[in-house]
């Protein structure tokens, strides 16, 4: 899902393969959900749709009482959309974690920010949660900002080897995923926001 660009000579294009054997075997239309870079899927000759199941996920913290007027976070800046339309449905506000990766290591680095978490409760929002390992740097960094609860959310909850652990050790009360990936975390069912789309095409 990560892999919608070169980002070295000699990688793979995946995505546009993948997209390319679809088509291939008859799909004429995709759905989607938290494409990781949903523009990449717009320069394909077939349409795509994807859908964003970030406000299920902030719905299901209010709906079962676990914040109280949190902050919406989102991992690095470039997913600030992300912040605020979990921030539609918490009403706590919103901001973003600035991150750097090394695009020959793969290694996230967190840069310094003051966050406005102190006190509050705070959910980190992300599309996928992999090895764990940024989203537990962003979990300690509300903490040490002063957060007074820190849950990490993200539609694709991969959480290979001990992710969990590493974000659970960091601080965080909860891991909270949708059915997109199963998992133990898959909590929030995307199936209704699938239907309906559903619906709306056919």
């Amino acid at each position: 899902a990560r892999q919608d660009k070169r980002f070295l000579p000699g990688e793979a294009f995946s995505v546009k393969t993948v997209v390319k054997l679809l088509k291939n075997c008859g799909v004429d239309k995709i759905i989607t959900v938290n494409a990781h870079n949903p523009k990449v899927l717009k320069n394909f000759n077939i349409p795509v749709i994807d859908l964003s199941a970030i406000p299920l996920l902030a719905e299901y913290f209010k709906r079962e009482g676990l914040v109280e007027n949190a902050v919406s976070l989102s991992v690095g800046k470039k997913a600030l959309t992300v912040a605020s339309e979990a921030n539609s449905v918490l009403k706590g506000g919103f901001d973003y974690v600035p991150t750097q990766r090394d695009r020959v290591t793969g290694n996230v680095t967190l840069e310094a920010k003051k966050l406005p978490v102190e006190g509050r409760d705070v959910v980190i929002f992300d599309d996928i949660i992999s090895s764990g390992g940024t989203m537990a740097k962003a979990v300690k960094m509300a903490r040490e900002n002063g957060a007074r609860k820190v849950y990490a959310a993200c539609v694709h909850p991969l959480l290979v080897g001990n992710a969990e652990e590493k974000i659970l050790g960091s601080g965080a009360e909860a891991i909270v995923g949708t059915d997109c990936v199963p998992s133990k975390v898959s909590i929030v069912s995307v199936a209704p926001l699938i239907a309906e789309a559903l619906k709306k095409q056919w």
